[in-house]
């Protein structure tokens, strides 16, 4: 953490108590979309949607662990710096294991030449997606540059590659719709794994912070 110099006692921890309920809610919502997305990708043989699913499963383990690190910050004040890079790079490799599952999956579907099939409730699952978790990472990313917190920022990443997968899953659902092109679908999942890899390395080497503050200048 670089950025709490500014910042009282207090109002570090309304930021912390913050960040733990957008935590909180990260890991019960992607839980519940987690489950219907599987299901809903499994009946529809959509390989991007169980891989949206999965991503939901894996954002969800990366919540937890901010959630557990910013806990123990309200219970013990200062935080342990050798543990919040321990579980910054724990929440780094869910990107990898993310970028991994889907590019497994999307080599397979290629080569497997599977057909999927439309689904009007994976639709709705996508929208509803693109508008909760916009709102969700940019509340964590401010939170994360108020309190010059890198690991915060990680899990507003992570959020935003939800975000990226929803809109690249919804896409290839809908032209597979208007094209027939079952290629569409697995060409999306290689996109979030590029993405992902992306974040993982970002995440990995603590440079998220930087990387926002640059995005600011």
């Amino acid at each position: 953490m670089s950025g709490t110099g500014t910042l009282d006692a207090l109002e570090v921890e309304r930021l912390t108590r913050r960040g733990l309920r957008l935590a909180q809610f990260t890991v019960a919502y992607n839980v519940a979309e987690g489950v219907a997305a599987i299901t809903l990708g499994l009946l529809a043989g959509l390989v991007s949607v169980v891989g949206f699913g999965i991503d939901s499963g894996i954002e969800s383990i990366a919540a937890v662990l901010v959630g557990v690190r910013l806990a123990s910050r309200l219970r013990h004040g200062e935080p342990d710096e050798r543990k919040e890079r321990l579980t910054l790079k724990a929440v780094a490799a869910t990107f990898f294991l993310l970028a991994a599952y889907v590019t497994f999956e999307g080599v397979r579907s290629l080569i497997g030449g599977e057909a999927p099939q439309t689904s009007t409730p994976v639709i709705v699952l996508l929208v509803a997606s693109i508008v909760v978790m916009p709102v969700l990472a940019a509340m964590k990313r401010k939170v994360g540059l108020a309190l010059g917190d890198n690991l915060i920022l990680a899990d507003a990443a992570e959020t935003r590659i939800c975000v990226l997968l929803s809109i690249s899953t919804l896409a290839g659902v809908v032209l597979f719709q208007l094209t027939g092109a079952a290629w569409l679908d697995p060409v999306a999942a290689f996109v979030i794994a590029a993405f992902a890899i992306h974040e993982g390395k970002e995440a990995w080497e603590g440079e998220l912070l930087e990387e926002d503050d640059d995005d600011d200048d």
